[in-house]
């Protein structure tokens, strides 16, 4: 990764690991207007639709936070490895959350994020832990690995 983009990557982890609701508009930073984002979740074009959904997970979670454990570049793409921690709304303070995933990022030649795809897996790290259907998402898992 060259040196421009490297320091991309130097930018966009400092600010996932430093994120909070009032660093939001710092997003437009990292990204391109008309960035590409998919999750689980999600899928959306332009950067209004990226921050409404890093938004909208101080409204749904307490707490959260990202903490990436590593990252590989090649050219202008990098990958991440991550963990994202929170609590669920109404639970108690105790009761922490953690979901194991990875994000796809590719650069353009400003440095900003043009394609970022995270990956995880929803059953495993979320539907399991909500109680009655984490019971039946573990069962069919079983079920279904013979």
């Amino acid at each position: 990764m060259s040196t421009d983009f490297k320091a991309a990557l130097d930018r966009t982890v400092d600010l996932f690991e430093n994120l909070s609701p009032q660093r939001l508009s710092e997003l437009d930073l990292l990204y391109t207007a008309d960035a590409f984002f998919k999750d689980p979740f999600n899928q959306v074009n332009g950067i209004d639709k990226i921050r409404h959904i890093f938004a909208h997970m101080y409204v749904a979670l307490n707490d959260p936070r990202f903490e990436v454990k590593t990252r590989i570049a090649q050219g202008n793409e990098a990958f991440l490895a991550w963990h994202f921690i929170f609590r669920f709304k109404d639970t108690r303070p105790e009761e922490w959350q953690c979901i194991r995933g990875s994000s796809h990022l590719r650069f353009d030649d400003a440095g900003r994020i043009s394609y970022h795809r995270d990956y995880w897996d929803a059953a495993e790290e979320l539907y399991e832990k909500i109680p009655l259907l984490g019971s039946v998402m573990r069962w069919v898992k079983k079920k279904a690995g013979g």
